[in-house]
């Protein structure tokens, strides 16, 4: 019976694997006596639980040498960006941790029933545990972290050790508060730090998105030159696609030197620019509907010219674009075929005669020809295409975002007065306002897509999240994370009563999220226009925290083990752990979704964990004193994946038995344990 590892991925192994399909000759054994990682020389190794184990390594001077196509013989001056500490960023990205995510029922909302979950903990530890089960499979992402202004908190990333000395140490227990420091301008690596702590977190979060996935960052004039180039670094120049002016204080501040300030950026990446479901067009709206001034049977619609209208495009740069269609004088259809109907013949010129050429090319004018009217202006026929109002599938017509975001909607007045509306009081100082992120969740996804925010401060995604739902039915799922930062004792939030800052998170989701239920039960909408069928919103949300690993050390290091010890160490798993906790972590461990339904039975005495419905993803009993009659009733049910405790089973013949009975009732079931 195979046992689960209860970590995180080592993304430095997979990184080894790849390079080591491409290129074998550049990689190497080494044994390492000390657990160091590599040689004197810098060398990259391959995590492994046992110190003197043989290890993978990457010989990087005869890598470097096969992707050169000339002799290399040091480094090489090339355009990037650098700054102390980088290289123990990317170590602090990849190096895997043993931790896990605990549920906290008492703290959720419909805990049995939602897709949504909120993290709480250090958002690098969230997102190394969630690289294989949300890897690939995240639509947006928006972030506010931090803006490195010399008067706030950063995370405090200083992990130089080796990868083996940071797993066993990511076991131990510290107060998450600890993990923040204050980062002011007499720093001597002020700008190295905040970028130390914001790279390895863009680096695991790229991994997440799908590849048709956007994110969002939001950041002001300190930074946002870096940002955009570690980003760039990330995600790739060609993936770089704007960045927005917000103006979040139409006033500015008087406090700036030179330039009153009223707006701050948002950065956006998309995972692969070549992907046109990347981001999508707001609806239409005002004097942008009234341009829809014709109506058939089908609807609004309005005349756009068929002839391109940049001369750059022309019979010598698109000459397949440039040909005559011919049209039917009586009803003003079109061809591109001249006959006794179709008799007039146009080319793309403009009326002084200078050629052009069409935006359609023959294939699309036949396939959609329906859409052509030609229209006599003067003594020349021109050629339109017709474009509706609504689309086939009845939604709004939309339009690009602009580059400048100026509507009063948007700006931090906003976003204070709803926190204020919810909790009566001002418990947060620069809330983003709930318009604004609904506004970029609707241009980065579709009705039905997941959305992440690791820098979830009081959750306004979480809240734009279920909002958006409110008003066009979407059934979005969100996943918020937040360290458990402690409120300033001075603070608007700590006199209310909040101690942390994930806290008032939580609190806001529930508040939210009642009233955004309440309004829909009243008027049958949220603050929108209701256009689709009415469905049920998820206002609930799975609570999960940060800890140290349910496995006792032991688990990682069985050979560090002295005989003396042995009766003390028969449990592996520490004592304070409850069998939910363990499903969590065994979760996170086969890659499951974590915000699957969970049901729990009583069968033969043993409580017994069913994750989703039939066929089973998971079935689990993490209980003592499994006999092979319970093992065989399991099976029955046929499950993707079985696990049980090592030490659980009555007898070692039953525990040498489960593999047995799974392959001749359920041959298709995993079979593992902890």
């Amino acid at each position: 019976m195979e046992k689960l590892k209860m970590h995180s991925p080592n993304l430095t192994d997979g990184n080894i694997a790849r390079i080591r399909e491409l290129f074998p000759g550049c990689v190497t054994e080494i044994k390492d006596e000390g657990g160091r990682m590599g040689d004197e020389k810098g060398e990259g190794s391959a995590v492994s639980p046992h110190p003197s184990a043989l290890r993978y390594a990457i010989d990087f001077d005869l890598l470097r040498q096969e992707l050169s196509g000339h002799i290399v013989e040091g480094p090489l001056e090339r355009y990037h960006l650098n700054w102390p500490g980088k290289r123990e960023a990317l170590l602090t990205a990849n190096a895997p941790i043993a931790k896990t995510l605990r549920p906290c029922r008492e703290e959720s909302v419909d805990f049995d029933t939602t897709k949504n979950l909120f993290i709480e903990g250090d958002n690098l530890d969230a997102l190394k545990l969630l690289q294989e089960t949300y890897l690939g499979k995240v639509k947006m992402i928006y972030i506010d972290p931090p803006y490195n202004t010399g008067n706030d908190f950063i995370y405090e990333d200083d992990f130089a050790e080796n990868t083996d000395e940071f797993l066993l140490r990511s076991n131990q227990k510290d107060k998450e508060g600890n993990r923040l420091i204050a980062n002011t301008e007499s720093n001597g690596r002020f700008h190295s730090d905040w970028l130390s702590m914001m790279y390895p977190r863009l680096k695991l979060a790229k991994n997440l998105l799908r590849d048709d996935g956007v994110i969002f960052i939001s950041i002001d004039d300190n930074e946002v030159h870096s940002l955009k180039r570690i980003c760039s670094e990330i995600f790739g120049d060609e993936n770089y696609v704007a960045q927005i002016a917000v103006q979040l204080n139409p006033r500015g501040r008087h406090l700036d030197k030179f330039v009153a300030k009223t707006h701050e950026s948002i950065l956006i990446f998309v995972r692969d620019a070549m992907n046109e479901q990347a981001i999508s067009g707001i609806d239409k709206e005002g004097r942008m509907v009234d341009e829809y001034n014709r109506e058939d049977e089908r609807g609004r619609y309005r005349l756009l010219g068929l002839r391109n209208r940049n001369q750059t495009f022309n019979p010598i740069t698109r000459p397949k674009l440039y040909y005559p269609l011919y049209v039917n004088t009586t009803n003003r259809t079109v061809s591109i075929v001249r006959d006794n109907i179709f008799t007039d013949e146009v080319f793309p010129n403009t009326p002084d005669g200078v050629k052009t050429c069409w935006t359609w090319g023959k294939e699309k004018v036949i396939n959609e020809n329906q859409l052509l009217v030609a229209e006599k202006i003067g003594d020349e026929w021109r050629i339109y295409r017709k474009d509706y109002l609504l689309g086939k599938d009845r939604e709004m017509a939309t339009t690009l975002v602009k580059s400048v975001w100026t509507n009063k909607e948007i700006t931090n007045d906003y976003g204070r007065k709803v926190i204020k509306d919810l909790f009566g009081a001002s418990v947060m100082d620069f809330p983003k306002s709930t318009e604004l992120i609904r506004i970029l969740i609707q241009i980065g996804t579709q009705r039905n897509d997941l959305v992440m925010d690791f820098f979830a401060g009081s959750a306004t995604t979480a809240h734009a999240v279920m909002q958006l739902n409110a008003e066009d039915d979407g059934n979005r799922k969100f996943i918020m994370v937040q360290l458990p930062e402690p409120c300033n004792e001075q603070s608007e939030a700590f006199k209310a009563g909040y101690k942390t800052i994930a806290e008032i998170s939580k609190e806001r989701i529930r508040r939210a999220g009642k009233k955004i239920k309440d309004e829909k039960e009243q008027t049958g909408t949220g603050q929108g226009v209701l256009q689709y069928a009415p469905a049920t919103i998820d206002t609930g949300f799975r609570v999960l925290k940060v800890d140290s690993s349910n496995m006792a050390e032991v688990y990682y290091t069985p050979d560090a083990v002295k005989q003396s010890d042995l009766f003390n160490a028969v449990d592996n798993i520490k004592p304070d752990r409850t069998p939910e906790d363990l499903l969590f972590q065994v979760l996170l461990d086969l890659s499951v979704d974590l915000s699957l339904p969970i049901r729990k039975e009583l069968i033969q005495g043993k409580s017994v964990f069913f994750v989703n419905q039939p066929p089973y993803d998971l079935i689990a009993c993490f209980d003592t004193g499994v006999s092979e009659e319970l093992v065989k009733e399991l099976a029955q049910h046929k499950p993707l994946r079985v696990v049980f405790r090592d030490n659980g089973f009555t007898t070692d013949t039953v525990k040498i038995n489960v593999d047995q009975i799974f392959k001749q009732l359920s041959p298709g079931t995993e079979v593992k344990s902890i």
